[in-house]
């Protein structure tokens, strides 16, 4: 599912809501989400799961192309765990 569509769902399942007050809910909660993890936080959704950030550390690559070393710095990436209910309801 793409973002437009989940706007298209949304739309469609609150009828007092445009598709344009219903894209703008949808991207203030992405841009918190977005917010919260740039600012070294972590969001908790229960019943859905929880964004967090993991360090990963310097080391050393390979360009493929040429086989010469390439230095990788450290750097933050954003990391999904599921919840619970969403594994059980994915796994049937």
């Amino acid at each position: 599912m793409t973002k437009a569509q989940l706007i298209e769902t949304m739309s469609q399942k609150v009828t007092h809501l445009t598709k344009r007050q219903t894209e703008m809910i949808v991207n203030t909660i992405f841009n918190s989400i977005r917010q919260s993890l740039a600012s070294g936080g972590k969001i908790e959704i229960r019943g859905f799961g929880s964004f967090k950030l993991r360090n990963r550390r310097m080391r050393e690559g390979r360009n493929p192309k040429t086989g010469s070393q390439v230095h990788v710095p450290a750097k933050r990436v954003p990391f999904f765990k599921a919840g619970k209910e969403l594994k059980e309801i994915v796994n049937g």
